[in-house]
């Protein structure tokens, strides 16, 4: 008997053994897995549906998105999606029908009173290809591997640029603006468009100043793809609140002064690797930013981008605005 139970005992071990080498060979092995810049395209028609605005700023072969798909355990796909709004939100689980080699997953939706969104892609020649279905609209996308934006020397810093001129020809001024320059002082007086500049920045140092009043909420998009929060936080330190970059990178404390008083922010961007300085607490340390924020303009991460300052949520005031851009 005493035999027998050992049998038993060796047979379950080596079979269970045996499924997790061979689950962990094959999910570890998987080309899916990585960062992956997405591409959805929305016709006329489900934008309508989905009562969904695009400025026109944003990139013209549609909008932008994020997937991040890693193993978890021996054989559990996860991952993270950012879509053209709202944070980073967590994949429970990523599956994959060898039959049919797809793979699909659902999450809740965020900002939308809807079912769940499902997502279905498969994988061929490094390249992700397929589609989302968002309260009843079938939404195709592409995705391309995220570069990995390292950097092999050190910075070399330029001159200063100046972005607030009373003319204030640094900007791409957008339909619906409500940003008016007062006394030297940008302003944007109500919710409208957002500001981009007209010229595009590979690494940079940008230093701001800025006010907003009780409640208000604003951002600052780095090369229009990583939204450096500005918020009323009311003394939060988490992934949304003011100081870090939003849904990624949580400030190390609340660094945040009262509303309607002046603030500063010393921002340097090499690469993914981000530092905040904000009112002279460093509150982002050299981080590497994962991917694309919601609201970006774009998702070419490996291409110089602009500034983008929101404009679309509420009131903000900024007296200095300088950019100094690496030359190398």
């Amino acid at each position: 008997m005493k035999k027998l139970k050992t049998f038993l005992l060796l047979f379950v071990f080596t079979l269970t053994s045996f499924v997790s080498v061979q689950a962990q060979r094959v999910e570890s092995d998987s080309n899916v897995i990585g960062k992956w810049d997405l591409t959805i395209t929305m016709e006329k028609e489900q934008l309508e549906n989905l009562g969904i605005f695009r400025h026109g700023l944003m990139a013209s072969d549609g909008f932008p998105g994020w997937l991040e798909i890693k193993l978890s355990g021996f054989s559990t796909l996860v991952g993270y999606y950012v879509g053209y709004e709202g944070s980073a939100r967590p994949i429970a689980e990523i599956h994959y029908s060898a039959s049919e080699d797809k793979y699909h997953f659902t999450i809740p939706p965020q900002w939308m009173d809807i079912d769940d969104i499902y997502f279905e892609f498969t994988i061929k020649d490094d390249v992700l290809t397929g589609y989302k279905v968002l309260d009843g609209n079938k939404l195709k996308w592409t995705g391309v591997r995220a570069p990995s934006l390292e950097r092999t020397e050190p910075a070399i810093w330029g001159n200063p640029i100046n972005l607030l001129t009373d003319n204030m020809d640094k900007w791409i001024i957008p339909a619906n603006n409500k940003f008016r320059m007062i006394d030297g002082v940008m302003v944007n007086t109500e919710k409208g468009g957002n500001l981009v500049t007209n010229q595009k920045f590979d690494d940079f140092k940008l230093s701001v100043e800025f006010r907003y009043p009780e409640g208000s909420n604003s951002g600052i998009y780095l090369r229009g793809r990583y939204e450096l929060q500005i918020e009323d936080s009311k003394g939060r330190a988490d992934a949304v609140s003011i100081g870090g970059i939003y849904g990624f990178i949580a400030p190390s404390v609340n660094a945040a002064k009262k509303p309607g008083e002046w603030q500063t922010y010393e921002i340097t961007l090499v690469g993914r690797h981000v530092t905040v300085v904000h009112n002279g607490i460093e509150t982002v340390s050299n981080r590497p930013i994962p991917g694309i924020t919601g609201g970006s303009l774009d998702s070419k991460e490996g291409e110089p981008g602009p500034i983008m300052v929101q404009g679309d949520h509420g009131p903000i005031e900024f007296r200095k605005f300088v950019i100094t851009p690496a030359v190398n």
